[in-house]
């Protein structure tokens, strides 16, 4: 069973897919660290993130590794444990320019398909191409969405102290930059079921898409 979770930021992708794995017995990955992996790789290694033709040179260097488990996911870099340096503010301001780069995407996709491929019980993948460029048959695809606002208002949050006006706009900058690119734009696939979080608690969506990943294993 593989569950494909897309949608841009703060609509919830992160919690839901983590729950959902853990209350369904299947693996987890989040594709968004593995962007942000690579981008705090060329951060530290001082590549100019700006220069695409740079990035593309550098993509094959670092080795990410990514652990599925939902209760306890990880992420290294050349064995180095990155799960709080890439959440930090300038990996987020950087990281739209890195993943458009063709080279990184086709590179870390290649990646995202090995693990879903290997997962045994299935897995949830949540990003912003799954069901339409990573796993394109996925035998379940949701695309997750919210209000700006409301989206905000959550990533301010999870941002201690975080302005909520500000946090809005890098938010609605982001979203332009993820769905105007050339490769693997941030889209809604055609056969995905969308689901707005913007009036529900974590708890509404997660029962809401268990139940959708409930109903696809019935089916015959």
């Amino acid at each position: 069973m593989i569950v494909a979770i897309d949608g841009p930021s703060g609509t919830g992708k992160s919690s839901t897919s983590k729950a959902v794995a853990a209350k369904l017995g299947l693996s987890y990955l989040d594709t968004g660290a593995q962007y942000r992996a690579i981008t705090w790789w060329m951060i530290s290694n001082g590549v100019d993130v700006e220069d695409a033709d740079a990035v593309a040179s550098a993509a094959g260097k670092p080795v990410i590794v990514s652990g599925t488990d939902p209760s306890h996911p990880t992420i290294t870099v050349d064995g180095v444990d990155a799960s709080g340096p890439i959440r930090t503010q300038e990996v987020t301001s950087k990281v739209s320019a890195v993943s458009a780069v063709p080279e990184v995407r086709a590179l870390i996709t290649d990646l995202q398909r090995s693990i879903a491929a290997g997962a045994e019980h299935g897995i949830v993948v949540e990003g912003r191409d799954i069901g339409t460029t990573v796993l394109p048959d996925a035998d379940l695809k949701i695309f997750l969405t919210a209000s700006p606002e409301a989206r905000a208002a959550r990533r301010s949050g999870e941002l201690q102290g975080a302005d909520v006006h500000a946090t809005r706009e890098a938010l609605i900058k982001r979203d332009a930059a993820d769905s105007s690119r050339k490769t693997s734009p941030l889209a809604k696939a055609d056969d995905a079921v969308e689901v707005d979080t913007t009036d529900l608690t974590l708890q509404q969506v997660i029962e809401c898409v268990v139940t959708l990943v409930e109903e696809k294993r019935a089916a015959p």
